[in-house]
């Protein structure tokens, strides 16, 4: 298998495929590293069921919707259904989300 040339946004990124292209080979996650200088935050009205609006607010990139799932993996088992409002989440710092990811 051979790594796949997924934008470095996506969640797929580190996944290999298959050698003639076909699918995808067992997913490997990126990592979403837990700082002490994530913060805790409630999801307001503005961002229910909209993890890109976040994601863009914070990140410059809806994109990277996804990294809210990654690090609150417990909270956010539906990475969509679960985004509403109320819910506590930590939001990772944004420097280092980006040198965790190569962007």
């Amino acid at each position: 298998m051979s790594t796949v040339k997924y934008n470095q946004t996506s969640p797929y990124y580190q996944t290999a495929i298959s050698q003639n292209g076909n699918y995808l080979g067992s997913w490997v996650p990126p990592t979403v590293p837990a700082a002490y200088s994530d913060k805790l935050i409630t999801i307001n009205q503005t961002y229910n069921l909209r993890p890109d609006l976040l994601a863009h607010d914070l990140f410059g990139d809806a994109r990277l919707w996804w990294v809210f799932a990654m690090r609150n993996p417990n909270t956010l088992r539906d990475p969509l259904g679960d985004f509403i409002t109320g819910t506590q989440i930590f939001l990772p710092d944004a420097g280092l989300l980006k040198t965790a990811l190569g962007l």
